[in-house]
């Protein structure tokens, strides 16, 4: 049975947890804001981005995407997968929501595949699975250093579609939705095919003046496709670091319900403890008090 001292131990514990809760879920909060800010900024900056590239492609007069053949059927071209986790602890189902989206979608995308992982927790899940993973980064653990990734990530891509010839590249990743929930994603980077052209001619061009490129046509092109590439993989690291934190945030908060649920029963507990206590002495001093009395009569 706790004593007086051990219910004050525990209350004492809880409520150092509790601060320590606090202390995160304000953090993870802030984190949400930032992280939340940079998507959205990065969204003006993809739709700048896919303009221009319908403005290149209306002023060329393209039409259709010309695809090379490929070296072999599907089920043998190799496709390469970049997945975004998270390496901190207190996120929930973060990773491993993640790696069972991966693993099910693997079951639609033809071809061998090779993983390219953002996070040692999600390396382990997607190895344990017995799939293939080649190279393996850091998690940016601020949006400062979500630029050197995305870097060394479109080098990579760069050096294997030309040194192997891939063609495919698909990006896994949580998505933060409405309020402190998020959800897993696939979207597929490369190759620029027929499919990603009809979606970009479908976006309404804003004015009625008739767009036109000016400078060297092969050099626009090449920065706009470069711009493109490097915001997708961009969007899709801030949003599953918003996602992460999204994640941490809902934690904190059940975390911080159940202690206070805590606090609650053992402050309960210690009043009830402590009346008992103070009735027992009562008793003894009434008691006492009879005694004495009765001997002295």
């Amino acid at each position: 049975m706790d004593t007086l001292e051990d219910l004050n131990r525990k209350l004492d514990g809880a409520k150092d947890i509790k601060s320590v809760v606090k202390a995160m879920k304000a953090m993870a909060a802030a984190n949400i804001s930032q992280y939340e800010a940079a998507v959205a900024s990065l969204g003006d900056y993809y739709h700048t981005v896919t303009l221009g590239i319908k403005a290149y492609l209306k002023a060329e007069k393209i039409q259709t995407v010309i695809e090379n053949p490929g070296a072999g059927k599907d089920e043998d071209q190799t496709v390469c997968v970049i997945v975004f986790g998270s390496d901190l602890g207190l996120v929930g189902q973060f990773n491993d929501l993640l790696s069972g989206f991966v693993q099910q979608s693997f079951n639609v995308i033809t071809g061998k595949k090779e993983i390219w992982v953002i996070g040692e927790r999600i390396q382990a899940l997607l190895a344990d699975a017995g799939l293939n993973i080649t190279k393996s980064y850091a998690v940016p653990v601020s949006i400062d250093a979500v630029t050197p990734l995305i870097q060394s990530l479109l080098i990579e891509i760069e050096e294997i579609r030309e040194t192997r010839h891939l063609k495919q590249f698909y990006v896994f990743h949580n998505q933060p939705k409405t309020g402190s929930s998020y959800e897993p994603v696939l979207q597929r980077l490369l190759p620029l095919d027929e499919k990603w052209m009809q979606d970009l001619m479908a976006i309404q061009w804003p004015t009625n003046t008739i767009p036109e490129v000016i400078g060297n046509t092969v050099t626009t092109l090449s920065a706009l496709i470069n711009a493109y590439l490097f915001v997708s993989v961009f969007r899709a690291s801030t949003e599953s670091l918003a996602a992460e934190n999204a994640s941490r945030l809902e934690a904190m908060q059940r975390a911080e319900k159940s202690i206070s649920d805590m606090l609650e029963s053992l402050g309960k507990k210690f009043q009830r403890l402590r009346q008992s206590m103070i009735d027992e002495e009562l008793f003894d001093v009434v008691s006492g008090f009879e005694a004495l009395k009765k001997e002295h009569q």
